[in-house]
C-alpha cells in the first residue's frame, strides 16, 4: 500500500520534538540572551545541551548516519519550527542543516570526520560564504556573477574577496566558502574563525533568529590545504545546486511551523478577547481571517510534501522547490499579516511571538531567492519547455 501520511518513525521522531520545542524550548522565547543579531551562542549551547540530553538533537540525521526521506524530514521540521528558537535548540536550523545535507552528500570521508561530526552533534556552527556585496557587482541570486577567486598554490589553494549577507559567520566553527577558479566556481572547508577570514560588520536586519546574524566578510590571500576542497575543481556552482533545493524547501518546513503557532496564538487570542458585545473570532473580518489561514496553512505543508516528493525520487527538484519557495513563503506572509492585524496592538508588541513570525516571514521571502527571482526562474522554464515542445 502507498504510504500516503507521515512514515511511523517520523510520526514518532515529530511527537518528540513537538514536544520538547513546546514543553521546553518555548519558554527561553522571552530570554534576555536574544539579541538584535540573533540568539547569543551562550543561549545555543545550553538549549543544544538540553536537547541532546532529551534525545532530540540532529533529529533528522539517525544514528547510522543516514538522514530521514525529505517528506519525512518535512515533518520533523515543521515541529522544530512551532518556536523560533525551536530548529536553534534541536540542531535543523540554518545554514547547519543545508551545509550538513551538502557535505554528506559530498563530503570525502576525511571532510565528513572533520567537519561533518561536529555539525551533526551541535558541537559547532557553520556558515555557507556565497553571496557578495551588491555594490562591487557579487554574486547574489545569480552565483555566476562571483567575485571571489581562488587560484592553486602548490598544495593549498589561496581565495581572496568579500561576502555579503553570511548567516552565522560571526562565532561559526567551520565554513563553506565558494570561489572562482580559471575552471568555474569550487567549494573549500575551513575551519573558524581564521585571521585570513575578517568580519567587517554584522548587518542590523529585520530578522533575529539566527546566531551570528549576516555578516559582511573580507577574505585576504586565506591559505587552504588542497584536500579541504569539497568535491571536484570547477563543480561549485552543481554541488550548491546539490544544497539549495533542499535548503530552500527546509525553510519553508521550519516557517510552516513558526505560522503554525502564531496561528494558534491568534486563534486562542481571538477566542478571548471581547469587544462589541461578543468574542472576537465571532465577528466575520476576524473569523474569516483565521479561517483563510487554516487554508494558507493547509496549501503550504501540501506544497512541501509535493516538493519533498519529488527531492526523494532522486531529483535535483529545481523547478518544483522554486514554484514551493514562492507558494509556501508568500502563504506563510499572509498567514502571518492576519495573526498580527487579529491582535492588533498586542501583535505588534513583544509580547508573543507573532511579531517575530512576522518579521522572520517577511526576510524569508528574500532569503534563498527572491519570489520575483524564482518566478523568472520559471518563465524561463515556460519558454524552454514551449520551444522543445515545437521541435
Amino acid at each position: 500500500m502507498t504510504q500516503t501520511g507521515p512514515s511511523d518513525r517520523a510520526l514518532e521522531i515529530g511527537a518528540r520534538v513537538e514536544a520538547f520545542v513546546r514543553e521546553v524550548v518555548a519558554p527561553y522565547e522571552r530570554d534576555p540572551r536574544r539579541t538584535p543579531h540573533g540568539p547569543s551562542d551562550a543561549l545555543a549551547a545550553e538549549l543544544k545541551d538540553r536537547a541532546r540530553a532529551a534525545g532530540v538533537l540532529t533529529p533528522h540525521i539517525l544514528a547510522d548516519g543516514s538522514h530521514l526521506t525529505q517528506r519525512e524530514t518535512a515533518w520533523v521540521l515543521r515541529k522544530s519550527g512551532l518556536s523560533p528558537l525551536g530548529p536553534l535548540a534541536v540542531n535543523t536550523a540554518a545554514p547547519d542543516e543545508g551545509n550538513m545535507y551538502l557535505i554528506g552528500k559530498v563530503g570525502s570521508p576525511a571532510i565528513k570526520a572533520r567537519f561533518l561530526a561536529p555539525l551533526v552533534e551541535g558541537r559547532a556552527r557553520s556558515a555557507f560564504f556565497m553571496t557578495e556585496p551588491a555594490s562591487e557587482g557579487g554574486a547574489g541570486s545569480d552565483p555566476s556573477m562571483m567575485k571571489t577567486i581562488c587560484r592553486r598554490d602548490g598544495e593549498h589553494w589561496v581565495i581572496n574577496g568579500r561576502k555579503a549577507f553570511i548567516t552565522g559567520a560571526d562565532g561559526a566553527g567551520v565554513g563553506i566558502i565558494m570561489a572562482k577558479a580559471q575552471e568555474g566556481a569550487c567549494l573549500f572547508l575551513v575551519d573558524l574563525p581564521d585571521p585570513a577570514i575578517r568580519i567587517e560588520r554584522v548587518l542590523d536586519t529585520i530578522d533575529s533568529s539566527m546566531p551570528g546574524g549576516h555578516a559582511i566578510v573580507a577574505i585576504d590571500d586565506l591559505r587552504v590545504p588542497a584536500d579541504q576542497m569539497l568535491g571536484e575543481s570547477g563543480e561549485g556552482l552543481r554541488y550548491a545546486q546539490i544544497r539549495l533545493s533542499p535548503a530552500r524547501l527546509s525553510h519553508c518546513m521550519r516557517w510552516t511551523g513558526a505560522a503554525t503557532r502564531a496561528h494558534e496564538i491568534a486563534v486562542d487570542y481571538a477566542c478571548r478577547r471581547h469587544a462589541f458585545g461578543k468574542p472576537l473570532i465571532d465577528h466575520e473580518g476576524v473569523g474569516f481571517m483565521l479561517a483563510e489561514n487554516l487554508i494558507d496553512l493547509k496549501q503550504a505543508e501540501l506544497m512541501i510534501d509535493w516538493c519533498a516528493g519529488v527531492l526523494d525520487t532522486g531529483s535535483l527538484g529545481t523547478a518544483e522547490s522554486s514554484m514551493a519557495k514562492v507558494a509556501v513563503s508568500e502563504a506563510l506572509m499572509r498567514v502571518a499579516d492576519r495573526c498580527v492585524q487579529v491582535m492588533g496592538g498586542t501583535g505588534v508588541s513583544g509580547d508573543t511571538i507573532v511579531e517575530q513570525v512576522f518579521r522572520e516571514i517577511r526576510a524569508f521571502r528574500i532569503y534563498d531567492g527572491p519570489t520575483e527571482v524564482h518566478k523568472w526562474s520559471l518563465a524561463k522554464k515556460i519558454k524552454r519547455d514551449h520551444r522543445e515542445g515545437e521541435a
